[in-house]
């Protein structure tokens, strides 16, 4: 099995306030479908308003990020799949509940992760 992130960012997403209550609820219907399929990981929404901080290997903090990073933000799933194409398949499912396209991402296999 391969992990996969499919997230977007906060900008993608263009719903109004009343069209918020029911993306929610889809977001996490889909969640729980994902769950009860024993492929979800993790997930989340970014936390826009906790600023984010470059760490030293020396524990010196420098508020922000690396120049050439964009901003992260929005929401992000981590699913852990058999095959690209499922993970082609999950992503769509979320692109609906959502309302916006989804970026997907497979993570490097690591032995001891």
């Amino acid at each position: 099995m391969t992990k996969y992130m499919i997230s977007f960012p906060g900008s993608a997403m263009h719903v109004t306030e009343e069209e918020l209550p029911a993306v929610s609820k889809a977001a996490h219907s889909v969640i729980r479908e994902a769950q009860e399929a024993g492929v979800y990981v993790f997930g989340g929404g970014v936390n826009e308003s906790a600023g984010t901080v470059l760490v030293s290997g020396d524990g010196t903090v420098t508020s922000g990020t690396y120049p050439e990073t964009r901003l992260m933000d929005g929401g992000f799933t981590v699913l852990d799949l058999p095959t690209r194409d499922a993970a082609l398949e999950w992503a769509a499912k979320i692109a609906t509940a959502c309302r916006c396209d989804q970026e997907l991402r497979e993570f490097q296999y690591d032995p001891e992760a």
